[in-house]
């Protein structure tokens, strides 16, 4: 189904989380957050764009380490509250150096 940016429910923060996925391998590769600002910049230019929580300001995947993600799908869910971001990754997608952020198994 398709929708508009005016279907989707932003958090009172105005955020809305972004679930990151390998377009080819389908591995979770990040949880982030999109504001409406960053969700225009990641449509317009195939990139993913985000809203950084702790800095407060907008962050372009991989403009300083190079790590980019090209965006090849975007869907949101059921509740238009989420959304799912499937990417072709360059790098590694987690600022630790490993490919996905979900590398900690708990126990």
């Amino acid at each position: 189904m398709k929708g508009t940016i005016e279907k989707l429910k932003f958090d009172d923060r105005g955020l809305i989380p972004v679930i990151v996925q390998d377009y080819r391998s389908g591995l979770v590769l990040m949880l982030a957050y999109m504001n409406k600002e960053s969700l225009k910049i990641t449509l317009k230019n195939g990139n993913t764009c985000f809203w950084s929580r702790s800095r407060q300001t907008l962050w372009v995947k991989g403009a300083t380490s190079g790590n980019t993600q090209k965006v090849m799908e975007i869907y949101y869910d059921c509740d238009a509250d989420t959304l799912l971001v499937k990417v072709e990754q360059k790098g590694v997608a987690c600022h630790t150096g490993k490919i996905s952020c979900f590398h900690n198994e708990l126990k």
